[in-house]
C-alpha cells in the first residue's frame, strides 16, 4: 500500500501561533495595566512632593519672620537703657538656679558614699550651661587612702559621675591632714 503524500499547496506552511498570540495579548494587557498604575502613582507622588515643597516654603518663611523678630528684640535688649534690666535679669536667673539645688538632698546623697574617716570641709555646687550640677568639694583625711576610696565610690554611684582631683596638699605643721580639692558630676535635676 502506498503512503499518502503530505502536500501543502499554500505559499507559507501552517503554523500554530494562536497560543503565542493569546499569551502576548495577556502580557501586553498586564503591562498596560502596570503602566497605568505606575503613572498614577507617579502623579500622586508628584502631587505630594508639591505639597511638601509648599509646606517647607511656609516653614522657611515663618522661620525667617521669627528670626527677624528675634533680631529686633535682641537689638532692643542691647540698647543702653535696657542693659541694666538685662544684667539684673541674668543675675536673678543665676540666683534662682543656685537656689534650685537642694542642700538637704546634696548632703543626704553625699552621706551615703562618704566614709567616716573623710571629712567634708566645703561644698560649692556649680551649675553648667546645660543645667548640669557639678560639686566642687574640699576633703580632709588623716591618710590619702580613704579619699581614694571615696572617689571610687563617687564614680560608681548612679547619683554622682566622673570625678576630678583639682589639687591636694600633704600634712603640714599647721594641718596634720591631707587636703584634697575635688569636683564631681551630680545628677540632681534642676
Amino acid at each position: 500500500m502506498a503512503k499518502p503524500l503530505d502536500i501543502n499547496l499554500a505559499s507559507q506552511p501552517f503554523r500554530r501561533d494562536r497560543g503565542v498570540f493569546v499569551f502576548s495579548v495577556a502580557i501586553s494587557a498586564i503591562l498596560l495595566l502596570l503602566l497605568i498604575v505606575l503613572t498614577g502613582l507617579a502623579i500622586q507622588q508628584r502631587s505630594q512632593a508639591d505639597d511638601t515643597r509648599m509646606a517647607i516654603g511656609k516653614l522657611e518663611k515663618s522661620t525667617a519672620t521669627q528670626q527677624i523678630e528675634i533680631a529686633r528684640l535682641e537689638g532692643l535688649l542691647r540698647q543702653n537703657e535696657n542693659a541694666a534690666v538685662v544684667d539684673r535679669g541674668l543675675f536673678l536667673n543665676t540666683l534662682i538656679q543656685r537656689k534650685a539645688v537642694s542642700w538637704t538632698r546634696v548632703f543626704s546623697d553625699l552621706s551615703g558614699v562618704l566614709p567616716a574617716d573623710v571629712r567634708l570641709v566645703a561644698v560649692r555646687p556649680q551649675i553648667l550651661g546645660n543645667n548640669q550640677v557639678v560639686l566642687d568639694m574640699t576633703l580632709a583625711s588623716a591618710t590619702s587612702r580613704p579619699v581614694v576610696n571615696f572617689l571610687m565610690k563617687l564614680e560608681q554611684s548612679p547619683i554622682f559621675g566622673a570625678t576630678t582631683v583639682l589639687s591636694w596638699r600633704p600634712p603640714s605643721q599647721n594641718e596634720n591632714v591631707f587636703v584634697y580639692r575635688v569636683t564631681a558630676n551630680y545628677a540632681q535635676k534642676l
